[in-house]
């Protein structure tokens, strides 16, 4: 009788165990399909990076649209691009200086304190009557403030890939050097987007004018401010 209920004992564990066996396996195949099914979690996907488009870039208004008669753009990457634009605001900065000191530069002729008031004539001879010290100061500082606008902007030659030279770092807002004493820079990004437009419309201004107060004054040797009050 003891033997009789111990082949029972073993007989309903062996079954026991070939059932919960079986359990496992039809747990493991639903487990493997459920992942190949409606219901299955997704791996999350990361949005796709914005696709760069010059013409989404500021500065492009009516009447003109995107102005780029020679085709620049289509020849150049992004990068290229965002070099074109660096260049862009920083003649048109240049201009700008360039036209004030024209008009300034004149006006005060015979009257400043600078030198002795002995700086005389069109503003396109200035600077060949301003002493060489004037030249060495000048020369200092415009080598300051690009050595600052180049670290500032542009990743250290020896991390540039031989075929990207003149890289810019990928955080770098061309023209954006920090430069900011009067906090005038807009927090909101629609608001800079309109203010770097203005600034690179009269910019743009800037440069004409320059080129074309240096023609004048190259014509006739008259200064601008002459030529305004004649």
């Amino acid at each position: 009788e003891n033997l009789c209920t111990s082949h029972q004992v073993l007989h309903n564990s062996s079954h026991t165990i070939i059932k919960m066996f079986k359990q496992a396996i039809l747990l493991a195949l639903v487990a493997g399909a459920s992942a190949f099914g409606p219901f299955a979690p997704k791996k999350a996907v990361a949005p796709p990076a914005p696709v760069f488009s010059v013409e989404d870039l500021p500065g492009i208004i009516e009447p003109t649209g995107f102005f780029d008669p020679l085709d620049f753009a289509a020849k150049a990457d992004e990068n290229t691009i965002r070099r074109y634009r660096e260049a862009e605001i920083q003649h048109g900065r240049v201009g700008m200086l360039a036209v004030v000191g024209f008009l300034v530069g004149e006006k005060v002729e015979g009257t400043s304190f600078l030198w002795d008031a002995s700086i005389k004539g069109p503003a396109i001879t200035h600077l060949a009557q301003v002493p060489s010290e004037f030249w060495a100061l000048l020369t200092v500082g415009i080598a300051a403030a690009e050595t600052k606008r180049a670290e500032i902007g542009w990743v250290e030659p020896e991390n540039v890939p031989f075929d990207q030279p003149g890289l810019l770092r990928d955080e770098y807002y061309p023209g954006d050097i920090g430069f900011d004493p009067l906090g005038l820079r807009p927090e909101d990004d629609a608001e800079f987007e309109e203010m770097v437009t203005k600034e690179l419309q009269n910019g743009r201004l800037a440069m004409l004018a320059a080129a074309g107060c240096i023609a004048q004054e190259l014509t006739d040797g008259k200064g601008i401010i002459e030529h305004l009050q004649g």
